[in-house]
């Protein structure tokens, strides 16, 4: 029955938040612990994002250290903020002690720079101390921010016997032994080690004799872009992260790299978006408008430009009003044309799959944005003259149609390309920059190409 408990998935039900409300208000503290200790950490931050703030620092202090410590750094961010700034430096302290470096250092990172060395001073085992300060020195975009100073190494002149000894000491320090890596006396990495080779090794024989020379690694200022493109690509749960001499420093592992593409996904889907930062629903409404505004203020400007060229065709509507009511059908074809190209473009530049010049990727373009363009044209041309009964005014806008959305899906593939060679993410391409500039630029060519043909 106990099994079938620990396989339930967990709900976050109005029923439990109230039961953990009423507990507190009551102060009774053994009904919490033991509704608490039914529950994985990541539940119970889910639970405590859930609370007034001063009901969340009141559980927080009242589990232990390492149940705490786990919380901490699922908590929401805004919130592990506020829980921050409640607890004395001597606290914190005790909670990083029990995280692994790289969380260690996540969380100290997060502390007003005045606050960070008087925490660090207060942590009492001195090697993770001097990790952890370590970690802080690094880029928090870069390999060395990410690492984790735990991991299992052994050296290539242990024997057997001695590396079994050594490992079951280091092992208890890492939380998930995803590899073990080999170095030589200079801590240089030279390899990495089969558990099933080491375990049916004999005794006698040397690491040397057995290990696995080929070991994918990432250096420690690499990008963690870089680090994930690596670890997807060979499918990596962990990998080692050396300096410029190959000396091994630290690893990273899968969750770390989850993390990192969820944050990617989310800042490129916001920038897709037309949102200029990183923000959530709960933020303020002055930084929810400081992240929106700059994009909806192009798209006001792209909506004057667009009023501008109109305005210079006046004539043209007089004449032949139908063009007028074509207009946001051309618009709309070029913005939805010019998202689409870039949308895949960014998707191939982010998992690596775009190769080749740009060249050959814009002919590529052009000629699957003219297939589309003609198909989608005749059925239009064929609706127009059907319905108006003038073939020039459908050849007008049908052929209209057809450059705007060659141009558009040239615009939707060029400007990422471009934007990534310049080191600027393409992301913003597929948002209202591309929409706007289409909608401006299609307007433009369709009142060009149908005066050209109807001779106004």
């Amino acid at each position: 029955m106990q099994e079938e408990k620990e396989n339930i998935q967990f709900e976050l039900t109005d029923e439990l938040i109230g039961q953990v409300e009423g507990f507190v208000v009551e102060q009774n503290n053994k009904a919490l612990q033991k509704l608490f200790d039914g529950f994985h950490y990541a539940d119970i931050a889910e639970i405590l994002d859930e609370l007034s703030f001063e009901e969340a620092i009141y559980v927080i202090k009242l589990l232990d250290s390492e149940t705490t410590a786990d919380i901490l750094k699922e908590l929401d961010e805004d919130i592990r903020e506020k829980v921050l700034k409640n607890l004395s430096d001597k606290e914190i302290a005790e909670e990083v002690e029990e995280l692994d470096t790289d969380d260690a250092a996540d969380i100290i990172a997060e502390l007003p720079e005045e606050r960070q060395q008087e925490v660090i001073d207060k942590i009492e085992d001195q090697e993770h101390k001097a990790e952890i300060e370590e970690l802080l020195t690094y880029d928090e975009d870069s390999a060395g921010g990410l690492m984790a100073k735990e991991l299992v190494k052994v050296y290539d002149t242990w024997t057997v016997a001695g590396c079994m000894r050594r490992i079951r000491g280091q092992a208890e320090e890492v939380t998930r032994v995803h590899s073990v890596y080999v170095v030589n006396k200079n801590e240089k990495l030279v390899g990495r080690l089969s558990l099933k080779d080491l375990i049916v090794a004999k005794n006698e024989q040397k690491i040397a004799d057995i290990y696995i020379s080929n070991v994918d690694y990432v250096k420690v200022h690499d990008d963690v872009e870089d680090v994930a493109k690596v670890m997807s690509k060979y499918d990596l749960e962990a990998i080692p992260v050396v300096d410029e001499n190959i000396t091994l420093l630290g690893r990273i592992t899968i969750d770390d790299i989850v993390d990192v593409l969820k944050e990617e996904a989310d800042k490129d889907y916001q920038l897709a978006a037309g949102i200029t930062q990183d923000v959530e629903a709960d933020d303020s409404i002055l930084e929810l408008t400081r992240a929106r505004l700059p994009w909806l203020f192009l798209g006001l400007i792209g909506g004057i430009g667009a009023f501008l060229i109109m305005e210079g065709f006046q004539e043209a509507f007089k004449k032949y009003a139908v063009l007028f009511f074509f207009t946001p059908l051309i618009a709309a074809m070029a913005g939805n044309v010019g998202v689409q190209s870039s949308a895949i473009i960014v998707q191939g530049l982010a998992n690596d799959d775009v190769k080749g010049s740009i060249n050959s990727r814009l002919l590529k373009e052009m000629l699957l944005a003219a297939l589309n363009g003609v198909i989608l044209a005749a059925f239009l041309f064929l609706f127009v003259w059907g319905y108006n009964g003038e073939f020039n005014k459908a050849l007008a806008i049908s052929v209209s149609l057809v450059v705007v959305i060659i141009i558009a899906g040239l615009i939707g593939t060029f400007v990422p390309l471009f934007l990534d060679k310049r080191g600027i993410d393409p992301a913003i391409a597929t948002g209202p920059f591309i929409t706007t500039s289409n909608d401006i630029l299609g307007i433009l060519l369709y009142f060009w190409i149908a005066k050209m043909i109807l001779g106004i």
